[in-house]
């Protein structure tokens, strides 16, 4: 795979427009970039001395990296339209390591293909014993390469580790009748979780846990490959562990909810998880849902009629 300075710099405008300062490089990627660097001098609009490296640990493989203020040139279009460098998959800022994608080709082939061979990879991921050893399945996600709209959530219940298939559970079914309230199909999107594979559970414990911060982190690249290669204009973070897996971010989803953020330069829409709307009939709380997926509908161009505006309304 290759990577030429001017997609760097494109990529690291996209960091910079969303406010963010560091990222985190491997060491074979950070010579690499020190190579592009020495080679084109300052002829490019990112100049050697716009990017400054600390020292790692002895521990440690990744290096943090500096993106300084001002020393890349405002974006030419919206943070919105531009992929990710899809070869520029970060490590976590935190130092814990994620699953290695350097061998895999996101340069050729449909995004379908590209997405096959993600796949067959995460299928023999061996990242997180304590899963490997648990799990049925691992549930890569489904629906349309060419998606729009990518709708994320936490991790694989029973069911869906048992099919090895995303959102096939009481919640999936849920989302498949939103999705179709917003005029839409099923397979029009793209669905996919944070953690590919079940969270294991005590020997005889019934129900599920919520991932670690750990198992998210590790697990990440795949999500971001994910992303990366469908190029989805929008996304929704389905309930605050989606959140905190994408993000890192620990607000109450009911406080994130109907705010759009940014996730890898695409617009990102938190809301509450189809379980939380399970546990919760109520009437109001599944107007708040409502509200946001009308969001999206309007940021995808999508029609939307009375009667949709009036879903979960009170007659009185």
């Amino acid at each position: 795979m290759s990577l030429d300075l001017p997609t760097f710099a494109q990529y690291l405008r996209v960091l910079q427009s969303e406010g963010q300062t560091h990222l985190t490089l491997s060491k074979g990627s950070l010579q690499i970039l020190r190579g592009l660097l020495s080679q084109t001098g300052r002829s490019s609009s990112l100049s050697p001395r716009s990017v400054t490296t600390a020292a790692p640990s002895e521990s440690a493989s990744p290096s943090r990296t500096t993106i300084l203020k001002g020393s890349v040139a405002p974006p030419a279009t919206s943070p919105a339209t531009i992929a990710p460098a899809p070869q520029m998959i970060l490590k976590s800022a935190s130092g814990i390591q994620g699953v290695d994608l350097g061998s895999l080709d996101f340069e050729n082939g449909s995004r379908a293909e590209r997405l096959e061979r993600l796949e067959a990879m995460s299928q023999h991921c061996q990242h997180c014993a304590h899963l490997v050893s648990s799990r049925r399945s691992v549930v890569f996600g489904g629906g349309n390469p060419e998606a729009k709209l990518m709708l994320i959530g936490e991790a694989p219940g029973p069911e869906e580790d048992e099919m090895g298939k995303v959102f096939v559970g009481a919640a999936g079914q849920l989302l498949t009748k939103m999705i179709e309230a917003m005029g839409m199909k099923r397979e029009e999107i793209y669905l996919a979780n944070v953690l590919k594979c079940r969270p294991d559970m005590p020997e005889g414990a019934m129900g599920n846990r919520k991932p670690t911060s750990m198992e998210m982190k590790g697990c990440l690249p795949f999500l971001q490959a994910q992303i990366t290669i469908i190029q989805p204009k929008l996304i929704v973070a389905l309930g605050a562990t989606a959140m905190e897996g994408l993000l890192e971010e620990k607000t109450p989803i009911g406080k994130l909810r109907g705010n759009w953020l940014h996730f890898q330069g695409i617009p990102l829409l938190p809301t509450y998880h189809p379980t939380y709307l399970l546990r919760n009939q109520s009437v109001a709380e599944k107007r708040k849902v409502w509200e946001d997926l009308l969001q999206v509908m309007e940021r995808l161009g999508l029609p939307i009629s009375d009667k949709q505006r009036g879903y979960f309304l009170s007659k009185a």
